[in-house]
């Protein structure tokens, strides 16, 4: 019997890692956030309408209905930087109950503290805005029971993706969540292989906490593997100096502690204003530019016939691989779907549209698309193929933290390009000075930094590096 081939056995690995990925609670989670705040929201004007027909015989008097609009507001923010929307509101109608009580108890405070400086109290009606809140309580509460109860029936009661992955450490059985082992999927956090941080990054897909419990000495590893892969991370007991933990989590029903060394490098509220500005600069840009495109693919097709784009696997968020798109600027028997060979000035392989579309940066236009996709996003470290380089050594093996660039989207730009590093990487210098860009990026990432970055692109598209 013939015996399987490296490639072949790497293709059903890859197949069962596929199998175990377990869809995305993100966007169920957020209709219940909308849906929990119109409900406050309405739920509000019901209580001080309906308080002024018991108090003063008016259903919904002027008066009581200025009172909830003046009120939404404060308990809006408040409410949302106390966490009355969030997951653990989700997992627990008593914690989020407490909480939505403290929102209204604060923001009834703030109201009555503007109104006595501004000496308009008077105007309102204590027996209208005492039943009112009095009300609202109570339905606050009650809301929160009733999305209990519809979690628990229509969710069975699962309101976040929860895994441990047990690579010989102490038994943690948390309830709730899927198990795996890494000797089943070959993982070896010590190993720069990136098919194996590739499985790694799809097992990790979706999942919002991800426990590690491991030998002493694989946990400093396993913690900068989980920093990498931009997941909320944890590994089960281990001295926090020595793993970068930024908290402490203490599971009393299992008698074990865990460190918390990774929270992944963006917040869901960010999350969702990078999503959005990626949305529309990507839509707007191919709609904006489907005249020069597709000129650009006719004469691509025209000069020798070939296919218009190419497309190379990429490194993507969590060191997973992904097809990302370019017009073809090489002729089609020369193509490098690994990247072995950065181009180079006066490159033979490069055809004559290709020459002008790399120099003017045009080639990369098509990876909107991958923006679209939600595989890349506008503003990010630059995606780079598996074969490159620099001083004949894989980008990995001159400095680990090469990885750590993986936590966020590859970008169409970043701040690497638009500081100069672009091009061929011929010394190690070339790779390191991206990567320094690429990590101070993820440290610091603002929705106002990647507008400046997009407008400094457009002063930087012809570049003496772009060839």
């Amino acid at each position: 019997m013939n015996r399987a081939t490296p490639k072949l056995l790497e293709a059903i690995r890859h197949q069962s890692v596929e199998s175990r990925i377990v869809p995305s609670l993100e966007r169920r989670r957020l209709r219940a956030y909308v849906t929990m705040l119109l409900a406050d929201g309405a739920l509000f004007h019901f209580s001080f309408a309906l308080a002024a027909l018991i108090w003063e015989g008016v259903w919904a008097q002027s008066r009581a209905m200025m009172t909830a609009q003046v009120m939404l507001p404060a308990f809006f923010t408040i409410a949302l930087y106390n966490g009355t929307y969030g997951v653990r509101a989700l997992d627990s109608w008593t914690f989020a109950a407490r909480k939505a009580l403290i929102a209204l108890v604060i923001s009834a405070a703030l109201i009555c503290f503007v109104g006595f400086y501004t000496k308009s109290i008077d105007e309102f009606s204590r027996g209208v805005v005492t039943l009112g809140l009095a009300l609202s309580a109570v339905l606050l509460v009650a809301i929160r029971r009733v999305v209990a109860i519809i979690i628990a029936a229509r969710w069975e009661g699962r309101v976040s993706n929860r895994v441990v992955i047990d690579d010989g450490g102490p038994s943690f059985a948390f309830g709730g969540a899927d198990h795996i082992s890494a000797v089943d999927y070959n993982l070896d956090p010590g190993s720069h292989d990136p098919f194996m941080l590739d499985r790694l990054g799809t097992l990790l897909r979706n999942q919002d906490q991800v426990v590690v419990s491991c030998p002493r000495e694989r946990r400093q590893d396993w913690a900068f593997l989980l920093k990498c892969a931009g997941v909320y991370g944890e590994i089960v007991s281990e001295p926090a100096h020595l793993l970068g933990a930024v908290g402490v989590h203490r599971y009393d029903e299992l008698d074990r502690t865990t460190l918390v060394v990774s929270t992944g490098p963006l917040a869901l509220r960010a999350r969702i204003l990078k999503r959005a500005f990626d949305v529309a600069v990507a839509l707007g840009g191919l709609i904006a530019l489907s005249p020069l495109l597709l000129v650009i693919a006719v004469m691509i097709k025209l000069e020798d016939g070939g296919p218009v784009l190419f497309i190379q696997r990429r490194l993507g968020r969590g060191n997973q691989f992904f097809d990302m798109f370019k017009f073809r600027s090489m002729r089609e028997e020369k193509l490098d779907q690994n990247g072995d060979r950065s181009a180079s000035r006066d490159d033979d392989r490069i055809t004559r549209i290709g020459a002008f579309i790399r120099r003017t940066s045009i080639d990369e236009l098509p990876q909107m698309l991958n923006v679209l996709k939600g595989e890349m996003s506008i503003v990010g470290p630059r995606p780079h193929a598996l074969g490159s380089r620099a001083n004949n050594k894989y980008f990995w093996d001159i400095d680990r933290q090469y990885w750590q660039r993986h936590c966020l989207k590859p970008g169409l730009t970043g701040l690497a390009q638009v500081r100069g590093h672009r091009g061929a990487t011929e010394h190690e210098k070339d790779l390191t000075d991206r990567l320094q860009s690429d990590l101070e990026y993820i440290a610091g990432w603002s929705l106002r930094r990647d507008m400046g970055i997009v407008l400094r692109t457009v002063m930087v598209l012809q570049h003496k590096n772009a060839f």
